[in-house]
């Protein structure tokens, strides 16, 4: 029995602090290599790993049991799992280290994906199945995206992480399409969410949703919170939020000038919802996220 299981950021780097880091990506022989291609069992508190095997060979741990690695798989670890690897020599592909944060669905949370997420699983990419193809596709353009300072990066490292993560859920769970009324509500959740993706500048209260959805906004209150743990308000000051960090990070615009692209009236009300929802005004956490980013 393993004892005393350390907790790191990235292997065998002690944790100390607020992680300088949303996502990391390195290939698994630089740092497997330098342990003779064995990881030993330790865990991450604060971060989600996956691991793109491309080519070679080996053993994963979950929880004291091992696994076959083979090629074309992929490997995905929640917070708090102990885990550990055992490389062969010709191994080939990337790790990424994502803070959990910063997902598209929180492990554990009451979403579909979330329920995956918060189990580790290793699964296998088929040849010949599109969406395997696409899970790969976009994992090897994330590794090689990632040492560069291009423009656009931190977006496209985002929509390459969320596309491989949730198809490599869907392909893992296998999951069929049918007629029940949980599968009925989850597109009624999925709907909401486009339409939030189209509307949330205009501001359009839950009422709007509802209608759009063809249901009443408390049955919409009543599914969203089973699904998500927040109302459809907050899901749409979410939407604005996001929105509103990507804007103060990535583009030169003034914070009123921000506040009125998002639909904001009022700048001075926009930096007060920022700063109810962050506890920085925008102008502060610009200054200190883009510090942290390098950008």
């Amino acid at each position: 029995m393993v004892r005393n299981i350390p907790t790191y950021e990235l292997y065998g780097e002690m944790a100390a602090g607020k992680p300088d880091f949303w996502l990391h990506c390195e290939t698994i022989v630089s740092r497997s290599s330098l342990h003779h291609f064995e990881i030993r069992p330790h865990r991450h508190d604060s971060f989600f790993q996956i691991l793109y095997i491309a080519g070679g060979a080996g053993e994963a741990m979950f929880q004291s049991l091992w696994h076959p690695i083979r090629p074309r798989s992929v490997i995905t670890v929640p917070p708090g799992v102990d885990h550990g690897f055992r490389f062969s020599r010709d191994i080939d592909g990337f790790v990424i280290t994502v803070l959990n944060s910063h997902l598209k669905a929180i492990p554990g949370d009451r979403s579909r994906l979330g329920a995956w997420m918060a189990l580790p699983h290793l699964t296998s990419l088929d040849p010949d199945d599109e969406d395997a193809g696409h899970i790969a596709a976009c994992l090897m353009r994330l590794g090689h995206e990632f040492p560069h300072r291009r423009a656009g990066r931190n977006d496209l490292l985002e929509s390459y992480l969320t596309s491989a993560l949730l198809l490599t859920a869907r392909l893992s769970s296998k999951v069929r399409e049918d007629d029940t009324a949980a599968s009925e509500n989850e597109r009624r959740i999925e709907a909401l969410q486009d339409l939030i993706h189209r509307h949330f500048r205009s501001h359009e209260p839950a009422a709007f949703y509802a209608r759009a959805i063809g249901i009443s906004p408390t049955h919409l209150n009543r599914i969203v919170r089973a699904a998500t743990g927040l109302g459809p308000h907050e899901l749409i000051a979410r939407k604005l939020l996001d929105e509103a960090k990507r804007e103060l990070v990535f583009t030169s615009g003034n914070v009123q000038e921000i506040a009125y692209r998002l639909g904001f009236s009022d700048p001075a009300y926009f930096s007060r919802f920022f700063l109810k929802e962050t506890g920085r005004t925008p102008r502060a956490w610009r200054i200190a996220e883009r510090a942290r980013l390098g950008v």
